[in-house]
Parts: C-alpha cells; structure tokens; sequence
C-alpha cells in the first residue's frame, strides 16, 4: 500500500507513470467508468473548497465509485473528542480511500500512519501534490514536453504550491525559477530549496530562487502565480502583503519578458488586480480552466494508481 503525502517521496518515474495514465484517462474516459466500481472515497475537509470535492468526487461517480464528503467541524475528529489516529483505524475498515484536506501537514502525516487504506494529500500547509500533476499534465498538453521548459513562479514563495511546484518540476526536468521577496515569510523553504537542488542534478533540470521577478521570468515557457492571501492569512496583514507582492504581480508588461509563447497559470481561485491582471489571466496565453479541468483527470490517475485498480 502507498499514499500521495508529498511529491517529494515520489520518484520521476512514478510522477511519470500518473501523468500517462491521466493523458488516457482524459482521452479515453469510458476505459475506466467501471474501474472503481463498489468502491468508496471517503473525501476528508478541514478546509474549505471548490475545485478539490468537485473534481474528486465526480471522478469516483465518473469511475463507477461513490464519494463520501466528511467535514471535521461536525466530526468527533474535529471536535477533539476522539483521535485522528481512533478515527482513521475505523474509517478504513468502511472505505477503500481517503483522501484529505487539511490546515497542518502533520495531522496528515498521521493519518497515514494509521490508515490501512491508500491516504491522498488534497492539500495541507505543508504541500499540494495533486494541483501539480494536473498543473504537468496541462503544460505537457501545451508545450508536448517537461523536460528542458523553464517554469517562474511569481508571487509568495514561502506556500504549499510553490514548494509542490519545485518538486514537481525538477523531478521532471524542468528549470523552475521562483520570483519572490527576500525572506524567510516570503521565499521557498531553504530544506525545500537544497532538496530540489539535488533532484534537478540526477534529472538536468535546475531551481533558481531570486528576489528579482523579471530574473525569475525572462524566457519563461511557463509563468505561474497563486494567491497572495492564503485561507490563513489574518485581515490586518493584507495590505502590507499586498505593498510587498505587488512588484511580483504578473502583467503584460512583465509577461514580455517571458516568451512569446509562453502560458500563463493560476491554481485558482484568482484575484484579478492582485497576484495577477485582468488582461494576463483572461488574455490568450492563460490556461487557467484547462488546469482546473486536468484536478479531474490527474486525480483519477491517482485514485486509479493508489487503488491497484489498472492491470
């Protein structure tokens, strides 16, 4: 049995086998509508979504499977009143998979420990593994290719995306740059950093941390921004954060220096006139919708994966 914790524990070739099976997941949907037939998912939320139990739970219904959304704040779990470890022992003895998603990476981290089913990260403080295969299989889809595309992100580098987007794209062979403020609030972790820099060296990709965005963006094939206002980020702390991205919003002035060519991404959900302008994400290089579309596909390459549901 195996869970999807964090992209870092997985190899380039088990990154790889997920986004093939995506690609005919997509192209060939009636393949796989019995493949999780009588079998349960049980969807666990501590935080709020829209994109993660839309996309999960209609790829069980679309897989022949059920999906079962369990929200911690009218659960004993949530309350305190019982264990995760108490709770997930049990869980597993009614379901086939679980998937969760989460405020801290820890509580994660144990529900893992103790479940005796295939555990799913659909996000946590810590990463967000999913939203990065649906992210690779779009720029593939786009660009044909991984291997050699340099990918900036711009924006807050000290979150759960840009660390699973370092992961992701090095162990992939991609050249990821990361455009952020100085500071350990605002840049990727420096664990995280070393980690990548090691991938990149067995894979030909390279990770550059820079406080410059156009550095971070010149001849970028893909430009990637997220949210300056994660879900815990306090009120009285928006406008500075927003005083100290601003120089890192992506615009049409600064898309020019990427190449022509270039795609533009956002996990969603997106402020426009913040990380990124109206113009960018609703212009012509933004694949916005495509990548929210592949949480669908790519995920049910996971499920598929994690199951042993493919002979």
């Amino acid at each position: 049995m195996e869970h999807l914790i964090t992209l870092k524990d997985w190899s380039p070739a088990k990154i790889r086998a997920v986004l093939d099976l995506a690609k005919d997941v997509k192209a060939h949907p009636k393949k796989y509508n019995q493949a999780m037939a009588q079998k349960t998912l049980l969807m666990i939320f501590e935080k709020p979504s829209l994109r993660t139990r839309l996309s999960f739970e209609a790829g069980m219904t679309q897989m022949g499977g059920h999906a079962i959304y369990y929200h911690t704040g009218n659960s004993p779990m949530g309350s305190g009143k019982e264990t995760i470890s108490d709770s997930i022992k049990t869980a597993s003895r009614f379901v086939d998979i679980i998937m969760a998603r989460l405020f801290k990476h820890s509580d994660l981290l144990e529900m893992a420990e103790f479940a005796t089913v295939p555990v799913i990260n659909a996000l946590t403080d810590d990463s967000h593994p999913c939203q990065i295969l649906a992210d690779l299989q779009a720029i593939e889809e786009k660009k044909g290719t991984l291997s050699g595309l340099k990918l900036a992100y711009l924006g807050d580098g000290f979150n759960n995306v840009t660390h699973s987007l370092m992961f992701g794209g090095v162990k992939m062979g991609m050249h990821v740059a990361v455009g952020s403020p100085a500071g350990a609030d605002f840049s990727p972790r420096a664990d995280v950093v070393e980690d990548c820099k090691t991938f990149a060296e067995a894979s030909g990709g390279s990770v550059l941390v820079t406080a410059d965005p156009v550095e971070a963006i010149q001849d970028a094939d893909v430009v990637y921004t997220d949210s300056w206002m994660s879900y815990h980020i306090p009120k009285d702390q928006e406008a500075e954060r927003v005083k100290k991205f601003m120089p890192y919003q992506v615009s049409a002035e600064l898309m020019r220096h990427a190449k022509p060519d270039a795609i533009f991404m956002n996990c969603l959900p997106a402020a426009r006139g913040y990380e990124q302008t109206a113009e960018v994400i609703d212009g012509p290089q933004s694949i916005v919708f495509d990548e929210a579309e592949n949480r669908l596909h790519a995920q049910k390459a996971v499920i598929l994966t994690l199951s042993n549901a493919i002979k």
